[in-house]
This record gives structure tokens, C-alpha cells and sequence, in this order.
């Protein structure tokens, strides 16, 4: 016979099931009763709970986990403004390919359709932010939404899901079975008249290259394009999401990262290239009017989901497959065919002009850092396994641009949605991932208050993360494009902050460095102290106009 559950305690044992380690989230009174049963579980297998300071910040970290680990994370609130404050959140992992589940507290059954204390239309305000909104009715449904919210999340485009939950709905009985563990539903390599085609388009190519995009960055994709690498030797330019997909190894097939503005060596490759191989590449990232604007490239997009097509992007081939098999199956054709591509040895001067930056800089005014100082030391003293996670702000472009990171999903970027306060919430949990290295976070003054409060988050958790700011008392990324638009700036400056009082307020460790020598020595410090620290770093943006400007030949804004 079943054995009877209540709805809170059947949706534990379904979290339990697909493997779900944490639950973040902010309490209330209508979701009370699954924080309970969590906390008190008496099942090691049940995920933990972790309280957070905002709920948007829950949903970031619950975000962060899909990144990380391809399995969706978990973000519960209580209803009214708890639904609400997830909408951020949800939002960006949809747009950017995160699997996520939010479970959101709501009034009574029979108080929905009243004007009552936090009663609002939860499931029909998520359905225009997630891939699916659904609202359960009676505690039985409760295992089969969640599971389906699961898979949801997690099928190519993978991205947030939503499950309202009434109150009485998680204090009700069940008499039904928990779903059981489900099997991820697998894709197929290309067909091999799809890979004769790629082989075909390659041989007859002068000037091929690889845009690798976000759905490139997975620990498997990236393995395969760096086995087809080997013995396929064609440059590659990533997105600022497919970070870290060439290694160390592989360097001299790295023509940089695409985003923003249209004037890197990357843009340039992409402009001059007669074929573009788009592996995992998301349109939300880079549109395809922007780097493929004069139409001259044959294109062939290799993608877990059909490409969107515009204007500016129509693959001449198109292949919906599993990525990893199909780049693995194209490069064993190349092998046992005995082809050969060596395209590379051509591109030296592209090579030497990347690795010489496309940019002059002036010096930084007194008391103050360049940007580009802030990442070569950042570059010199992290770790090539140190997981970065990157806000939002001028710096992230700076980071971007010049910071090489060589293992996938190791530089983490919001670049679909580019929200400010992403940047602590995934550090927080890449260090619950990770505990055995410390995590750098990398915020501007203006994004890391967006969610600074989850500091003595991690202070409580003890966790190990050094949260570097770029600190200039403005929101600069939109200042310096103000000011190159209309010649001068609004409504884009902030109050000073002493960023390292304000760490160890919350228990934390705090620096000030204003040289390069100075942040390479904080960060030593730093990356060896235990639980959170924070170093503050004056910056000088002086050169922020370059980002924006053309910075090589034929290259268009």
C-alpha cells in the first residue's frame, strides 16, 4: 500500500529523486511547511536548505547551480512579492540556458481568485518568463509537476520552469507514488550525410572558422572541439558564454571573444571567413546582424536546438543533434579519411595582434588602477581550475576581452540578459559545488550592491570566495556609451563606498589595493584567508571609450 504523504513531504522525496542537493530560497508563511520539512528532514539525501537575503538571489544562485553542473538548481519563496522577486532571475536562466525550477508559496485554494494578503495570478506572471508555469491543485499532482518541471528545465533550450504551490496544497495528504528517478531524454549524432556535408563545405573552404557559443561550453562539447582540434586545425572565436572552451593546450587556435561592440580580432576572423561552423551558438548573445552582417560566409550550425532564423542567420546546413557526438563523429570522419586542415599557420598576424591587444592605453590617473592592470593581475595571481564569476558593468568587457580562462564553465558571464548581481550568488554556489579551492567573483560598485546583502550569506556558510570591485562611483557601462552618444553623461553616478568596511561589517575580510602591486598582494592574501574576502579597487574607466571604438581596419560599430 502507498504510503501517505503530505504534498510538502512528496515534493521533497521528488527532489530527492531527480537528485536536487540544495533548495535556496526566502521563508514565508505559504511555503513555511516546506522549510520545515526540509530543515528537519531526517533523510541524508534530502537537499539543504539555504536562506538567502533576497529572492532574486535565490533564483541567481539556483541559476548558477544549472550552469555549473547541467542539472537544474532550486529556488522557493512564499507568495506575493517572493513569486515576484524570482521574475529577474527566471528570466536571465531562461535567456541564458540555465535549468532552473522555482517553487513559489501560494494563498489557499480557495482564496486564489480573492483580493487577499499576497494573493496574486503567480503561474500566469511566470508563464512569460519560464519554459513552463503550472499551479497545483491538489496534492497528488505535486510529484508529477515537479518531475515534469524537471525535464522541462532541462531539455534543449534548457531554462527556468515554474510550480505554484498553495499552501493547503503542500499540508495535504497524498495516497499516490512519488515519481521515480527520470532519464535525461538523449539526442543522436548527425547523420552521415549531415557530416559528409561539413566535410565537404571544409575541404572546399579557404578560410574556415568555429564561433562557439554557449551551448559549446558544457564540459563534454568542449572536450569534443578540442579533440576535432587535433586533427582539424581551424580557429575558433567564442562567445563571451562559451568562455574557457579551448584549453591551455589548444592556445593557438584562440582568436578571442565576440560580444557588444563589433571590433575584435574575433569580428574580424568572423567578417573575412568563407565558412562559419556555429557550434552551440544562441543568438541572445551576438545577433547574427552584427557579426554576419555582410552576408558573404556559407554557414553551418551545429546545435542541440533549431537556430533561429532571421535575416542575418540561415545556416546552409543544419544540424539539431547532440553536440558532443556529432563534433566527435566529424572529427573520427576526418581522421579515418586522413584529411588535412592546417589553416592555423595562416593567421599568425591576427595571433600576434590579439596577443598584443588591440587597445592603447593611458596611464591611470593618481590613487587610481587601469582596468587592464586589475585583470593582469587578477590573471597572474588566480589559478587556471579557479572558477571566475563575472557581473555586469564596464569591467565585465575588460574581463571579457583579456582575461583567458581554459577549462569550460570556469568564467562565467551573463551575456543574454546582462543582469547586474549575478556575480556573488554564482561564486556562492560554485563554492557549495567546490569547497576545496577558493572562487573569485568580479563585481563594478554599482552590481555588487544589487546583491551584496548574500555577503553574510556566505559569511555563514564559510565559504571561500574573494569578491574583487572595480569601484568608480558610476554605473559606467552605460556612462561612457551616454557620453559617446550625446557627448556627456545622466543619471549614471553613485555615493562612495568603502567596500572593505563594509566586509568586515559582515564578518568578512576587507582590502583597499591601488596599484597593481598592491592587488596582486591583497589577492595572495586574500585566496588564503579563511571564509569571505573583499578587495576594493579604485578604477580609472578613462579608457572606456576605446571598448566602444573601431580598433581595426573595415571593422564596423
Amino acid at each position: 500500500m502507498t504510503k501517505k504523504l503530505t504534498g510538502s513531504q512528496a515534493l521533497i522525496q521528488s527532489m530527492i529523486n531527480q537528485g536536487i542537493k540544495y533548495v535556496f530560497g526566502v521563508p514565508g508563511a505559504k511555503v513555511d511547511q516546506l522549510f520545515e520539512d526540509l530543515k528537519y528532514s531526517t533523510d541524508p539525501k534530502a537537499p539543504k536548505l539555504i536562506i538567502t537575503r533576497h529572492e532574486q538571489d535565490a533564483a541567481f544562485m539556483a541559476a548558477g547551480v544549472g550552469r555549473l553542473t547541467g542539472k537544474p538548481g532550486v529556488a522557493a519563496t512564499t507568495s506575493g512579492p517572493g513569486v515576484s522577486n524570482l521574475i529577474t532571475g527566471l528570466l536571465t536562466a531562461t535567456s541564458e540556458a540555465d535549468p532552473v525550477i522555482a517553487i513559489g508559496g501560494q494563498v489557499p485554494r480557495d482564496d486564489v481568485a480573492r483580493l487577499t494578503h499576497q494573493s496574486i495570478p503567480s503561474q500566469a506572471i511566470m508563464a512569460n518568463v519560464t519554459k513552463s508555469s503550472v499551479e497545483v491543485q491538489d496534492s497528488n499532482n505535486l510529484s508529477e509537476a515537479f518531475t515534469n518541471a524537471y525535464q522541462t528545465s532541462v531539455a534543449p533550450k534548457a531554462g527556468a520552469t515554474f510550480v505554484s504551490v498553495p499552501g493547503d496544497v503542500l499540508a495535504g495528504e497524498t495516497d499516490r507514488d512519488v515519481i521515480g528517478t527520470v532519464k535525461p531524454a538523449k539526442q543522436s549524432a548527425a547523420d552521415d550525410e549531415t557530416i559528409n556535408k561539413v566535410i565537404n563545405k571544409l575541404k572546399s573552404a579557404s578560410h574556415p572558422v568555429i564561433l562557439a557559443g554557449m551551448r559549446a561550453s558544457t564540459p563534454a562539447n568542449a572536450a569534443a572541439i578540442q579533440a576535432l582540434l587535433k586533427v582539424a586545425s581551424i580557429p575558433v572565436v567564442e562567445t563571451f558564454q562559451g568562455a574557457g572552451i579551448i584549453s591551455k593546450e589548444l592556445e593557438s587556435h584562440y582568436f578571442g571573444r565576440v560580444g557588444l561592440f563589433r571590433n575584435q580580432i574575433g569580428d574580424n576572423l568572423l567578417r573575412d571567413s568563407d565558412l562559419v561552423i556555429t557550434i552551440g551558438y544562441d543568438p541572445v548573445e551576438y545577433e547574427g546582424r552584427i557579426w554576419n552582417a555582410e552576408h558573404t560566409s556559407e554557414v553551418i550550425s551545429i546545435d542541440e536546438v533549431a537556430p533561429e532564423i532571421s535575416a542575418d542567420y540561415q545556416p546552409d546546413v543544419t544540424a539539431v543533434v547532440d553536440i558532443a557526438k556529432t563534433i566527435t563523429k566529424l572529427a573520427d570522419t576526418i581522421k579515418a579519411t586522413q584529411l588535412q586542415f592546417d589553416f592555423i599557420k595562416d593567421l599568425d598576424n591576427l595571433r600576434q595582434k590579439l596577443n598584443e591587444r588591440t587597445i592603447e592605453t593611458t596611464p591611470a590617473r593618481e590613487s587610481l588602477v587601469h582596468p587592464l592592470d586589475v585583470v593582469d593581475a587578477l590573471q597572474e595571481e588566480i589559478a587556471s581550475d579557479t572558477t571566475v564569476t563575472v557581473d555586469v558593468g564596464s569591467f565585465y568587457i575588460w574581463m571579457a576581452r583579456y582575461f583567458r580562462s581554459y577549462q569550460p564553465r570556469h568564467l562565467l558571464f551573463s551575456n543574454g540578459m546582462q543582469t547586474l548581481g549575478v556575480s556573488l550568488p554564482w561564486a556562492i554556489v560554485a563554492a557549495l559545488e567546490d569547497s576545496s579551492k577558493p572562487v573569485v567573483s568580479v563585481s563594478g560598485d554599482g552590481g555588487f550592491l544589487f546583491s551584496g546583502a548574500e555577503l553574510e550569506t556566505a559569511v555563514r556558510l564559510n565559504l571561500n570566495i574573494v569578491q574583487v570591485i572595480f569601484n568608480d562611483g558610476y554605473y559606467d557601462m552605460v556612462k561612457f556609451q551616454e557620453v559617446a552618444k550625446y557627448g556627456k553623461d545622466a543619471g549614471v553616478t553613485l555615493g562612495p563606498v568603502d567596500f572593505a568596511a563594509y566586509a568586515k561589517s559582515f564578518g568578512a575580510h576587507g582590502h583597499t589595493a591601488t596599484t597593481k602591486a598592491e592587488i596582486k598582494e591583497a589577492m595572495q592574501q586574500a585566496l588564503t584567508e579563511d571564509g569571505p574576502s573583499v578587495i576594493d579597487i579604485p578604477v580609472d574607466y578613462s579608457d572606456n571609450i576605446k571598448l566602444k571604438s573601431a580598433l581595426l581596419d573595415d571593422i564596423l560599430n
